[in-house]
């Protein structure tokens, strides 16, 4: 779970910690600014707010990222570039799916955000539990193209930030964050 942080505390957050010695390390709360590039430097996408994640190897920012972070101070900037199996993984064509728009929301367009599940082979859902999020690609006639693919599937990207705050988290905090992520699953 990556926590969103409001754009009016961002350059007082850098600002409030700047001379703050504690670096990136297990257990702290990190709060970044970021980018995401392809390899020829492309801008793929850029968040209003800075994201706050739980460092120390608990899935809440890539690994090569948390690699490249560290032992980083406030204020430093960082660069990490990741192959797509690191990412978002390749892209999967079996993600993409063709429904008649009979079976689809009535407003449905191209863009739209649909939950769902996947079939197996006899048209049966694997697990009701596991909602995939299709992306509506493109709408022909009486059907729909849905694709589950992540949007950077199947791209190297290079993630560009800065690190706009470290704390050390609390027992509490660390159960919170952890708790997070569970009832986001």
């Amino acid at each position: 779970m990556v926590h969103i942080v409001p754009d009016s505390q961002k350059a007082s957050m850098l600002k409030h910690t700047k001379g703050y010695t504690m670096v990136v390390s297990k257990d702290c709360i990190v709060t970044l600014d970021y980018t995401i590039n392809d390899t020829d430097g492309n801008l793929l996408h850029q968040e209003d707010e800075p994201i706050v994640y739980l460092h120390g190897d608990y899935g809440q920012i890539f690994q090569a990222v948390e690699k490249v972070l560290e032992g980083k101070n406030v204020g430093d900037t960082f660069e990490a570039s990741l192959s797509c199996d690191e990412a978002f993984g390749d892209y999967d064509p079996e993600l993409v799916i063709t429904e008649k728009l009979s079976e689809l929301p009535a407003d449905i367009s191209i863009g739209m955000e649909i939950d769902g599940s996947m079939e197996d082979e006899d048209g049966d859902e694997e697990d009701e539990d596991d909602i995939v999020i299709y992306t509506v690609t493109a709408i022909n006639g009486d059907e729909a193209t849905l694709d589950a693919n992540h949007p950077l599937a199947g791209l190297d990207l290079v993630f560009k930030g800065i690190i706009l705050e470290i704390q050390e988290a609390s027992e509490e905090e660390i159960e919170d964050m952890l708790n997070d992520d569970e009832e986001d699953e």
